[in-house]
């Protein structure tokens, strides 16, 4: 499939009540309105196409820019095609689920993600703490340093209760997913998430939501899901 048949494709894919939600949740137009479902048959077909993926991200358009995140290819992708595509993307929708998620399948995907936590940009902090989200919730708990993940639950503690709002759920996530995902942290992120208490999380015209890592841990440990790995990470 070439780019005007994908976008034709999306054209006919989008639904005015998805259109309302991604603005609602902070894109704006150009967008089509194609919930994420909908694109697995097209990439099915396509697989991976990092020159096609690329003609789409450039377009601004975030149908577009989601899908291409889903046939690009994250090995043929260097440290400096990540942060251009970080560079486009504007709200927490393409930051934390299309450029994370592709940086995460990469070999070089911790060493940008610590770059990203180590800016003091809001979108790019939360896209570095996604992206040890998704790592952490799909690679085996060998990959990781132990030690280098205690450092970091301890960054979290510290620095959370100030960091800008969308690096807060991020960050936030990333103490669910230690405590989850990587066995040999669950304790310490739990306790961890005890200390930090509920993290309020400030939404612009919309009431504060409160987070709460310990609650999440303690009920995967009910349900005796700790441990737990996704098969797949991007669509």
């Amino acid at each position: 499939m070439d780019f005007e048949t994908v976008m034709q494709e999306l054209v006919a894919l989008s639904k005015e009540n998805m259109k309302k939600k991604y603005l609602s949740n902070g894109a704006h137009e150009p967008l089509f309105g194609v919930a994420t479902g909908a694109m697995k048959p097209m990439a099915k077909k396509i697989k991976k196409d990092q020159e096609l993926a690329e003609e789409l991200y450039a377009t601004g358009n975030y149908d577009a820019m989601y899908f291409a995140g889903i046939i690009a290819d994250p090995q043929a992708m260097t440290a400096e095609d990540y942060d251009r595509w970080l560079d486009s993307a504007y709200f927490f929708m393409l930051s934390d689920y299309v450029v994370a998620v592709t940086l995460s399948e990469s070999d070089i995907a911790q060493e940008v993600a610590d770059k990203w936590i180590a800016s003091g940009e809001e979108l790019r902090m939360s896209a570095g703490w996604s992206c040890y989200c998704w790592l952490l919730g799909s690679r085996k708990d060998e990959e990781f340093s132990e030690s280098k993940l205690s450092e970091m639950l301890g960054l979290v503690k510290d620095t959370i209760h100030d960091a800008p709002e969308r690096t807060k759920s991020a960050m936030n996530n990333f103490i669910e997913t230690v405590g989850v995902s990587y066995k040999p942290l669950t304790e310490e992120a739990l306790e961890t998430a005890r200390q930090i208490g509920p993290v309020e999380m400030k939404r612009e015209g919309k009431k504060s939501s409160f987070l709460n890592a310990a609650a999440t841990i303690e009920k995967a440990m009910e349900k005796d899901r700790i441990g737990f790995k996704r098969r797949y990470v991007r669509c």
